[in-house]
């Protein structure tokens, strides 16, 4: 008889007990843990048991962070099935994410024991101050692998160790990588202490697992595309050519592997840095060589179609006024124009993999017609491809692929996610088509084929696609192979990099073994230094800054919060950061600055936030405006000239999001601490009467001096211009309706005080 789990806080029926999760669970409750674990082995379950745990022994909340929502939902359900009270009453438990009002999030915080989010959710309404982790007595970070960089999870993890009254972390995922320096970089940001990692092999998990085949079905490249290779290989040669011309350090095109693009991009770079003129005309060769890599991809791994579209694309943006410079240059040249000719002239869809999807659906729908069926591909076009390829056959599917939209095609929203999840678990059809979006979690127990329409070079992909299939009963992978193009190396590298990571691990597992750590069953919290006070109460003494709720994705918010200021996140409608009711500040990188003076209105948006601003400020973030793009010095020189002298703009500069972040500080601090009443206009004298009118009428909305000049002239003294209604000023020349509408509005409304 299958033994179940017992605790008072665990319903028991069907959550089977077994000894390895039992021997994590014990590890896991006395210090902070990554827990590593093939998918399928129960990762959620330990969870549980730790959760249970924590609430009978020291009470407090639980927070589940995972990635995305059909996540949090999954981990949603899966507690809430299986946890209850002492008295068998469900615990109170809130789901968030960005679809949450702040509000409500608010109140259900102070309300829940278990709260289930998305990272970025959470993180905001720390910055937020809407409430505090203090009362967090365990914090749970699923696919924690993603804990590097710049991602929610590490700000939070921060800020949860700095307050909790009690804190443990326990972290979990399927596949850290492996890269060693990565894993100790996740270590490091979630605090964590103790590894706890098993693999399929091992005696106490042996039991559990289901068996998996694992095949490689090699697909012919068909000439068509060969020819299509070809001439894109040329057209590669052609650009590492003038490189090399240019004196530029670059690797054969049979090596231009993503590292060496990465490496003569860093050389571009510096060249661009020194002023080096080749270097302008490099970086436009390198945005060619990405595209013309991709073109590559496409040709040998996805298919003509999916190629075809892509060179339609860059022929389009080329002959388009906005376009790139590299588009223009690769729709001008006579071997891209017929290279396009030639795939336009494909008879449909030349690569075999499609074909060989519906051939493999169809034999395992034949023989097992109870199956359910996953086929991961990495592009969209890929995707709805194979959709429609099926519906030919007679086979239903349907896609799965992120939120975001992608030229003319939508995505899936997370509700939309989470419902195509069900009805696939459901059996309202069995063929799923996912990309990337559906690796990570999927709760799909009965999947009993993965079919890879292309190796990955990545071991974490490459795990969690595998992991999709033998949860519960045996499975199949099937991967397709091309022969003699990228999909072969892609498949090497990534088996190379899975043995390197099952390495890794278990050198992990001996190094603690040889070395064990000292339990900590109630890890201490980080307190500030003393003389500083509590951080909640730093937090209520800071300054007052509001955050446009788009800049949260920056580490300046986060920053912020770290030093204490007091944080209102909303949408702003101009600018990025507001401070009292005067100043409004603009944030651009070096880079964003020159992109959006090139490509886009730079001088019109800050034009409108300097309009409704009294003391508007333009930071400038990190590196040298003059490098950035081919574009003249005296260009850039003039564009600041107009945003600090016509526009009356302040502008900053600052090296680092936190260098900004600091910045914003001193002014919010500046702002709130000073004395008596401020001078709205920043001018302390006038030469004239007549600079005086113009400066008064120039203060209205949209207006500037040289309108002001316009409207004096014609009206003849300030009190004519106020009074005067819209017919008469819509009738001045340079003054629109919409101009007038707004100064006899401002000019006749009531001042509230």
């Amino acid at each position: 008889m299958t033994p179940f789990i017992q605790h008072p806080l665990i319903r028991t029926e069907s959550l089977e007990s077994r000894e390895y999760q039992l021997a994590i669970t014990v590890h896991a409750l006395e210090q902070n843990t990554m827990v590593v674990l093939p998918t399928g082995l129960g990762k959620t379950a330990i969870a549980l048991l730790v959760t249970a745990s924590r609430l009978l022994n020291h009470q407090g909340k639980v927070l589940v962070m995972a990635p995305t929502r059909p996540l949090v939902e999954q981990h949603f359900r899966f507690f809430s099935k299986f946890l209850q009270t002492k008295g068998g009453e469900p615990f109170p438990a809130v789901l968030f994410t960005g679809d949450t009002p702040p509000a409500e999030r608010k109140a259900g915080w102070e309300q829940a024991t278990l709260c289930f989010a998305t990272p970025q959710v959470i993180k905001n309404d720390c910055i937020a101050g809407r409430y505090s982790l203090a009362d967090v007595t365990l914090l749970i970070v699923d696919e924690c692998h993603r804990a590097v960089g710049n991602y929610a999870y590490g700000f939070i993890t921060e800020r949860y160790l700095e307050t909790a009254r009690r804190p443990l972390v326990l972290a979990m995922t399927a596949s850290p990588g492996g890269d060693q320096e990565k894993v100790r970089e996740v270590q490091q940001t979630l605090g964590i202490t103790c590894i706890e990692s098993r693999v399929e092999q091992d005696p106490d998990v042996k039991p559990y697992v289901h068996e998996r085949s694992l095949d490689y079905v090699s697909v012919a490249l068909p000439d068509e595309l060969k020819t299509a290779r070809d001439r894109i290989n040329q057209l590669l040669d052609d650009r590492l050519d003038t490189l090399r011309e240019l004196k530029f350090m670059v690797p054969p095109r049979e090596r231009l592997s993503m590292r060496e693009l990465h490496g003569l991009n860093a050389q571009i770079q510096t060249r661009i840095g020194e002023r080096d003129s080749a270097g302008f005309a490099a970086a436009s060769l390198y945005a060619e060589l990405m595209k013309l890599r991709h073109a590559l991809t496409l040709a040998e791994a996805q298919g003509s179609m999916a190629l075809t579209a892509f060179l339609e694309k860059i022929a389009l943006e080329g002959m388009s006024g906005s376009g790139s410079k590299a588009s223009r240059h690769l729709a001008e040249e006579p071997a891209f124009q017929d290279l396009l000719e030639r795939c336009r002239s494909f008879p449909g869809e030349v690569h075999p993999k499609v074909g060989i999807v519906g051939e493999l659906v169809q034999k395992q729908l034949l023989e097992h017609p109870e199956s359910r069926i996953i086929v991961f591909a990495t592009f969209r076009d890929t995707v709805q491809q194979l959709v429609n390829h099926l519906a030919d056959i007679g086979i239903e599917s349907e896609r799965f692929v992120g939120q975001a939209k992608k030229d003319a095609e939508k995505g899936l929203t997370q509700k939309k996610q989470i419902a195509a999840l069900q009805r696939f678990r459901d059996g309202e059809f069995r063929v799923l088509i996912a990309t990337s979006v559906g690796e990570e979690g999927l709760d799909v127990p009965s999947t009993d084929l993965v079919i890879f329409y292309e190796a990955v070079p990545s071991e974490i992909r490459s795990i969690q696609r595998k992991g999709r299939t033998g949860r519960s009963g045996e499975g199949s992978i099937i991967v397709l192979v091309t022969r003699g193009t990228q999909d072969e190396t892609f498949r090497y590298v990534s088996q190379a990099r899975e043995k390197s990571m099952r390495a890794g691990m278990k050198a992990i597992r001996a190094h603690q073994a040889a070395t064990p750590a000292v339990p900590q069953a109630l890890p201490p919290a980080v307190h500030s230094p003393v003389g500083q006070g509590s951080l909640d109460q730093y937090l209520e003494n800071g300054p007052a800054i509001t955050v446009d709720d788009r800049e949260t994705s920056s580490q300046v918010a986060e920053v912020l919060s770290r030093l204490g200021a007091a944080i209102t996140l909303t949408r702003l409608e101009y600018g990025d950061y507001a401070i009292g009711d005067r100043i409004l500040v603009e944030r651009k990188t070096a880079q964003d600055f020159v992109d959006t003076l090139v490509d886009r209105d730079l001088l019109g948006q800050l034009r409108e936030m300097a309009g409704v601003a009294i003391r508007p400020v333009l930071i400038i973030e990190g590196g040298d405006l003059y490098t950035k793009r081919d574009i003249h010095p005296n260009a850039i020189r003039g564009t600041l000239a107009a945003i600090a002298i016509d526009m009356g703009i302040s502008i900053l500069y600052t090296a680092s999001a936190s260098e900004t972040a600091e910045m914003l500080f001193v002014l919010a601090r500046r702002e709130e601490g000073g004395r008596g009443e401020r001078s709205v206009h920043h001018r302390k004298s006038f030469k004239s009467v007549k600079e005086q009118q113009e400066y008064v009428v120039a203060a209205f909305p949209d207006i500037g001096l040289k309108n002001a000049r316009l409207l004096l002239d014609h009206c003849g003294s300030v009190r004519a211009v106020v009074n005067a209604n819209e017919e008469v000023l819509s009738s001045i020349k340079g003054i629109g309706e919409k101009t007038a509408q707004r100064i006899v509005e401002l000019a006749s409304r009531q001042y509230e005080p």
